[in-house]
């Protein structure tokens, strides 16, 4: 076990590190929607249930074993399961998993930037026109924002543990918060604001299914990072005497808390502006929210309020946007660049440059997927439908692998480290754990029901995605 690894200053540090892992463009965007679509607080009620009961217990796996092996996955596996090749497998995957996400973030983060210059350079008109983002995605003018988003990415890396991403973090979480609440305070003024908030909040338990279960439990899942490696490798930059119980819970409770207090913006500001409008006619997605949507909305705004005002309340957003783009981009290329450094025994610098390099090829490869290159653009046809190489990163690594991973972390818990070991590593640094209610808790759902709830969750997600069929 390494004596040299980095860790992290403070329980504060780790906290507004692991939050800016967890807070992503889908909680300002994708959850409020899909609570409005899904029984709006009879969603966030379901929502907070499976954070706390299932989601919290296999973040404390996560960081519990990346502190007692002091490794990023792939090595976290392999020490703690004594060499055996399945988890040797389970640890690659932990690692091949961020690593690919990174492409399709970095993706999206690059267009974010882009949008946020444009703003900044007073073409909120240009940006609001229906047909600007199909135009967008395939100029070349792609290539200069993705340098620029390249740059700022590495030079908070390239800081290492405590002076790159704590730092970072430090600076960027509380920003976020400010403008968040900027923006939310901005929007309740608006008029008939209050009818958003009413559709958001309001329970409607008639709407709830088993796809809506099943959309509240993914949503909870992939916003808290779980499944992508993060956490275990946030977990080995933990001190022996860190309490990783109390840090995971606050961790839980702030994003969850953005997730919710985005709502607050996202929903009042759609139907002050279209007071006509139907929860259930809002597009799914948050790329197409944000990059299509959006715009049109601060574009009307402008009637209420000016252009000038409008254009700033625009950057403003798009900025928040950036700014929880970069905080989980930072997070998700951190595990295969730790990785990197372990097995190859290499510094931080020609880790990231080797990590730079290929996602950059990559994700050049994977912004062609919109009609700029044919072959590209029509990558594979599964379940009757076309995919570009986009689509595919998306479905396979996004959607599919996550709860995968979290259901081998369960097992290996439960199979092989054992969760005696798992009590042991959690009680070091809170002395009360092992008398705790949570301590049983945990030791029960991470070695019963929860590997069945995601052994579900990725049988269902292959069918659908994959083959057209839906089980729940």
């Amino acid at each position: 076990m390494s004596t040299s690894r980095e860790h992290f200053s403070s329980k504060i540090g780790f906290i507004l590190a692991a939050a800016g892992s967890a807070v992503g463009i889908g909680n300002l965007v994708g959850f409020p929607v899909a609570a409005t679509k899904n029984g709006g607080g009879a969603f966030l009620i379901i929502y907070a249930l499976f954070v706390a009961f299932i989601c919290l217990p296999v973040m404390l796996a996560e960081m519990g074993l990346g502190r007692r092996s002091q490794h990023s996955p792939y090595k976290a596996y392999a020490e703690l399961g004594m060499q055996t090749k399945r988890w040797r497998f389970a640890g690659w995957l932990a690692t091949l998993t961020p690593f690919m996400i990174a492409v399709f973030y970095m993706v999206i983060t690059v267009w974010i930037f882009g949008y946020l210059f444009q703003t900044l350079a007073g073409n909120l008109d240009q940006i609001s026109q229906p047909d600007y983002f199909g135009k967008f995605v395939n100029d070349y003018s792609f290539i200069g924002y993705l340098v620029a988003v390249t740059l700022i990415i590495n030079f908070i890396l390239v800081g290492g543990v405590r002076k790159g991403i704590e730092r970072a973090s430090k600076i960027l979480m509380p920003t976020l918060f400010l403008m968040l609440l900027l923006l939310v305070g901005f929007v309740l003024t608006l008029d008939n604001a209050m009818e958003g908030v009413k559709f958001y909040l309001i329970p409607d338990f008639s709407q709830i299914d088993g796809s809506v279960i099943n959309g509240a439990l993914a949503q909870a899942f992939f916003s808290l990072s779980l499944g992508m490696g993060i956490l275990i490798t946030y977990g080995s930059y933990f001190r022996r005497s860190d309490d990783i119980v109390t840090s995971g819970k606050l961790v839980a409770l702030t994003d969850t808390s953005v997730a919710f207090v985005a709502g607050l913006m996202t929903l009042p500001a759609i139907f002050a502006i279209y007071p006509d409008t139907n929860p259930e006619s809002l597009n799914d997605s948050s790329v197409s929210m944000i990059f299509s949507f959006f715009p049109q909305i601060f574009m009307q705004l402008s009637e209420i309020i000016g252009y000038g005002f409008a254009s700033v309340a625009a950057a403003v957003f798009f900025l928040l946007a950036f700014v929880a783009a970069i905080t989980s981009l930072v997070s998700i290329i951190e595990v295969p660049t730790s990785s990197l450094m372990e097995r190859r025994n290499i510094s931080r610098s020609k880790a990231l440059l080797v990590m730079g390099i290929a996602i950059t090829l990559l994700t050049l490869l994977a912004a062609t997927s919109f009609g700029l290159l044919p072959f590209v653009s029509n990558f594979i046809s599964y379940a009757g439908v076309d995919k570009s190489l986009f689509d595919v990163i998306v479905d396979v690594f996004y959607d599919t692998i996550l709860p995968l991973n979290g259901l081998l972390i369960c097992l290996f818990v439960r199979f092989r480290w054992k969760r005696e070991n798992l009590t042991a590593e959690l009680s070091e640094g809170n002395e009360n754990y092992q008398t705790s209610f949570l301590h049983k808790y945990v030791n029960f759902a991470i070695g019963t029901f929860i590997p069945v709830i995601l052994a579900v969750v990725f049988v269902n997600t292959v069918a659908a995605k994959f083959f057209g069929v839906s089980f729940l």
